[in-house]
């Protein structure tokens, strides 16, 4: 079950993963969703009485099969759902050192990019602008 606010708000939370490259270079783990031919950043919905960044740890472990550690804050993107309701998902920086990730629930694929090709691949600009504020992609 998904909480709402008072206001009929849908929270939700999601991480900003990273690791550093073969080269040294930050990656970024983008996920694709099969649903929505999509590539976004690993989120989901809150469930009654979880903390946002609880929910932000339970979803990427969920989709990615990461257990993160968890950092500050680093964005926050809200518009409407695909059922007209208002939305909030708030990212978190995480990494998660020496684990493989892979596609669970409605991921069909993950791939670690740089930062510049996160950026071209990311298919909502909402997501670009996260990542652009995420300290540890700087």
């Amino acid at each position: 079950m998904t909480e709402l606010t008072a206001n009929g708000l849908v929270r939700a939370a999601g991480g900003v993963i990273t690791r550093p490259g073969p080269d040294g270079e930050p990656e970024l783990l983008l996920v694709h969703r099969a649903k929505y031919d999509d590539w976004t950043l690993p989120k989901g919905k809150a469930e009654p009485g979880e903390s946002d960044e609880e929910c932000a740890l339970r979803e990427v472990e969920e989709e990615t099969g990461l257990v993160c550690e968890l950092g500050e804050e680093v964005g926050a993107n809200e518009y409407e759902d695909a059922s007209g309701r208002p939305k909030r998902v708030r990212y978190f920086a995480m990494t998660a050192p020496g684990q493989q990730a892979g596609p669970h629930n409605e991921i069909d694929a993950v791939c670690w990019l740089t930062l510049e090709h996160a950026l071209d691949t990311l298919s909502y600009e909402r997501d670009v602008k996260v990542v652009e504020r995420s300290p540890q992609l700087s």
